[in-house]
């Protein structure tokens, strides 16, 4: 297999720009969107916004390399990272280091990216770890840095990465490139397109010994917001985890060739419904402040815990509905009461039941619309 590193013209990918016109148009247009609609939210709201579209992006990208973090901590950290007062509650590396990643990125959005940054991010990626020798730095084993499936006997080999003598001078090819590229540069591209090949190009190198992934989604969320007039994360690791199975796939097709135009469309459409995404998890803000402003001081200490938890699900939703036995659980209620408080949110108007008996579901009168699936033939 002769790898895109390997080929005579790397690191010149070529694509088809007007293919790509429709989804940098709508790029700048859900920009706007989503810009525009976060303006109507007060500061508390904006702030929880920002805390929530964090929290999603560090499960998500984590939750594509297959780690499984706790959202209450990793918000946790989060709020603890900005200052912000928090109950006390422990916090596992893993989930202190990638909230640790995600304030520092959020706060240097449009900063240009440079060795130090991409060391300083590894080291919180890899916070805890004990089996890495190189954290903080490249990669300097003498091993080949392959991606491989499979049992031993038959592994299959997705991709395999420069040599870790190469790496230094292919990441100062990169960020060279990162920086001429950028809308202050002397050759600046669109969003998409500079993040799509971002990615690619770092995901090639593959620098680190582990954490090139979430590293890898980061440099896209910065270079999404280079492109923006306002700094603001796209959250697109929330979709690439939905596609995780042709996001691997695109990558490896990639890895293979320097025309990357399917790889750039593919990209384009994850982006573009992660933008819609990101505008749906506004206007749910917005309806849950109406939804409280409505009710006042109406919910009692239990039902307040219960219906934030709920929306701290997201516009998605509460997995199932909420049932009786999850409010005990949440609010620590007897079932006497956690019907009655049940059965007043409902009358509230804050929770509409479903079901019978045991199937008795209540989920929150937010309607949301779905969001489509963006495909990269609808651009």
């Amino acid at each position: 297999m002769i790898w895109n590193w390997q080929q005579p013209g790397w690191p010149t990918f070529t694509w088809d720009a007007a293919r790509l016109a429709r989804a940098e148009r709508l790029f700048a247009e859900n920009a706007g969107l989503v810009i525009g609609a976060g303006r109507h939210l007060e500061e508390g709201d904006r702030q929880a916004l920002t805390i929530e579209v964090m929290c999603l992006e560090a499960i998500d990208t984590s939750a594509i390399e297959g780690e499984v973090l706790d959202r209450d901590s990793v918000q946790a950290s989060i709020r603890r990272q900005l200052g912000l007062a928090v109950e006390r509650r422990k916090s596992e590396p893993a989930e202190a280091g990638i909230a640790e990643m995600m304030v520092a990125l959020y706060r240097n959005l449009t900063a240009p990216l440079d060795h130090e940054t991409l060391f300083a991010w590894h080291q919180m990626v890899t916070n805890g770890r004990r089996d890495l020798t190189d954290i903080g730095r490249y990669r300097r084993h003498a091993e080949p840095m392959q991606i491989v499936s499979g049992a031993d006997y038959a592994a299959h080999v997705h991709f395999e990465a420069p040599p870790s003598k190469q790496v230094p001078a292919e990441m100062d090819r990169f960020l060279a490139w990162l920086h001429d590229t950028s809308p202050g540069g002397n050759h600046p591209l669109p969003p998409i397109a500079r993040a799509g090949i971002a990615h690619l190009w770092f995901e090639s190198i593959h620098p680190f010994e582990d954490g090139n992934g979430r590293i890898g989604r980061a440099i896209i969320e910065k270079s999404l917001a280079q492109g923006l007039s306002i700094p603001t994360l796209t959250a697109v690791a929330g979709t690439l985890l939905r596609r995780r199975k042709q996001y691997y796939h695109g990558l490896e097709q990639a890895s293979q060739t320097l025309e990357i135009t399917d790889w750039l469309l593919w990209f384009a459409a994850a982006v573009i419904e992660a933008q819609r995404r990101s505008l749906a998890l506004v206007e749910f803000i917005l309806h849950k402040a109406k939804l409280l402003n409505r009710v006042g001081d109406r919910l009692n200490p239990r039902q307040e815990k219960a219906v934030l938890r709920l929306f701290a699900a997201g516009p998605d939703g509460f997995v199932g509905g909420l049932s009786a036995g999850n409010y005990r659980r949440i609010t620590g209620a007897p079932p006497a009461t956690s019907t009655r408080d049940l059965v007043d949110l409902v009358e509230l108007g804050v929770l509409h039941r479903t079901g019978e008996r045991k199937a008795t579901r209540y989920h929150l009168t937010i309607l949301m619309k779905p969001i489509e699936t963006v495909r990269a033939e609808d651009l």
